[in-house]
């Protein structure tokens, strides 16, 4: 469903993403993991068309993305971005915004009926008829997650999905993803720095440092040693439950440092 061949990208005179490649099949979740400034959310907006390569090309169903009209495209990508502006729009308007490609003046009794259905689902019921800039920054983000649902994409890429939500948001999101790549048959492209969430509910891990993916691996195969080398970090891998968990594996030296740490809070 998606084909990313070789694409490059720069900022003046610095390359942000170096030759990347790979393919996304439908109903697959695929989570991005990298440092700080390796250029996730990059690659993301690439993918969502905000940005264009210096090099490569992207292709969606076989369609390079570049030549895909705007209309074309607001039916088959969603993106929502880390950081979201609110307004005074209420939260039922700006849900059905997700709708906006697929009729003119009005719309349907089809769409209002998906609308509900999807703040029914995310919980937003009871501050549906609130304005954006009165929500918390989870709520919001709830609430863009919610559009991008009813815009029912081919391609829905999610820039830290979870960031601003609590630990039971977190998880209902998380399952809520699942089920709907799995219900649609689409592709979902994620930016995580919460691995152990993202064990749950991907499929595969691409591994990006420095702007070039490392490894690109399934969640079962993803080991220690493969975090290690991304985060320059000692780690383990625990199987919990039938569930992976990453943990920091304790060296000398961050015994050293954790010490030093506890003697200045004491201080």
């Amino acid at each position: 469903m998606l084909r990313v061949n070789e694409i490059s990208f720069r900022y003046k005179d610095n390359t942000v993403l170096d030759k990347i490649s790979f393919t996304a099949n439908r109903g697959e979740i695929i989570t991005i993991l990298g440092p700080n400034g390796s250029g996730k959310s990059t690659l993301l907006r690439c993918l969502g068309g905000l940005l264009s390569p210096c090099a490569g090309g992207i292709y969606v169903d076989g369609k390079k993305l570049d030549k895909i009209s705007v209309k074309t495209m607001s039916r088959c990508v969603a993106y929502v971005p880390q950081r979201i502006e609110t307004s005074m729009m209420v939260v039922f308007d700006a849900v059905i915004l997700g709708r906006r490609p697929y009729f003119g003046l009005m719309p349907s009794a089809a769409d209002l009926d998906l609308v509900e259905s999807m703040i029914y689902r995310f919980q937003l019921e009871t501050i549906a008829d609130r304005a954006i800039n009165q929500l918390s920054g989870g709520e919001v983000q709830k609430v863009a997650i919610a559009r991008s649902f009813v815009q029912e994409p081919q391609l829905l890429l999610l820039d830290e999905p979870t960031s601003m939500l609590d630990l039971r948001n977190q998880v209902e999101l998380l399952m809520l993803l699942r089920q709907f790549v799995s219900e649609r048959n689409i592709t979902a492209v994620l930016c995580m720095h919460d691995i152990n969430s993202a064990m749950k509910y991907t499929d595969r891990f691409l591994l990006l440092r420095k702007g070039q993916i490392i490894f690109d691996v399934k969640k079962d195969n993803l080991t220690a040693e493969m975090i290690e080398s991304l985060y320059n970090l000692p780690v383990e891998i625990h199987k919990i439950n039938n569930s992976n968990f990453v943990t920091e594996k304790m060296s000398s030296e961050n015994i050293r440092l954790n010490r030093y740490d506890s003697i200045n809070h004491s201080n």
